[in-house]
């Protein structure tokens, strides 16, 4: 299947990008008659057939539509204070989205040691994972966000901060409800400050345990990610 991201298709004659017609005609070497598949980012995948196989505007025939393809049958958010290391949140993102996730937030906390982020390369990794994984939704991504500011938005009963104080001893699974959205919180290398946690909790959002173990940030967040992911299966009715 040659997946071609169309975020701007509105009619069933459709151009592809110059970047894309390059791709499809130079590096997939597809011609006239050939057929290719269209995702918008918001669960449209198109069937098209190529009319002109131009290499810097191919012109494509729309022939078939679905909609909500691939729609996941949860909720789920992941908000992660980024790594110094953007490689790693890099990793992250296209992992959650071949995994599968609605949103992801990047929180700017008191000890963390990235305050910038480029969040088109962010995407264009995203993008790269949901049509590697032939997703039809693309996650929202939320630029850097004061974790104060955050917190006062969320829902605080479906929303939870995984630290590594000893009170955070209860699971997701402990709280997960079959059918609601979720929300992980997830700090920086240096965790969450004392303060940030006392306003969490202050805001209702309760502490949560990823296991044993001292997990990286990142793997902290996919571990997150995929543990809604699992929770939905097992809970699912049959």
């Amino acid at each position: 299947m040659h997946l071609f991201y169309t975020p701007d298709i509105t009619s069933e004659i459709y151009t592809l990008n110059e970047e894309e017609s390059r791709h499809c005609t130079r590096v997939l070497r597809l011609s006239h008659g050939d057929t290719v598949y269209l995702v918008d980012g918001v669960g449209g995948m198109y069937t098209a057939i190529i009319q002109d196989a131009h290499q810097k505007r191919c012109q494509l025939q729309v022939v078939d539509k679905q909609i909500e393809y691939g729609k996941l049958p949860y909720v789920s958010h992941i908000a992660v204070a980024p790594t110094k290391n953007i490689d790693r949140m890099e990793w992250f993102v296209e992992k959650a989205v071949e995994i599968g996730i609605s949103e992801i937030t990047f929180l700017q906390c008191e000890h963390s040691e990235r305050r910038n982020l480029r969040l088109d390369r962010l995407e264009k990794i995203a993008v790269s994972a949901m049509k590697q994984s032939k997703k039809g939704y693309l996650p929202l991504l939320n630029d850097l966000t004061p974790f104060h500011k955050f917190i006062q938005k969320t829902v605080p009963e479906s929303t939870f901060i995984a630290h590594l104080e000893d009170d955070a001893t209860k699971t997701i699974k402990d709280y997960y409800k079959f059918g609601r959205p979720h929300c992980i919180l997830i700090g920086p290398e240096g965790d969450f400050s004392k303060a940030e946690i006392s306003s969490a909790y202050e805001a209702g959002i309760r502490p949560v345990t990823l296991g044993h173990s001292r997990l990286r940030t990142e793997t902290a967040a996919l571990v997150a990610c995929h543990t809604l992911n699992v929770l939905h299966d097992i809970f699912a009715p049959l």
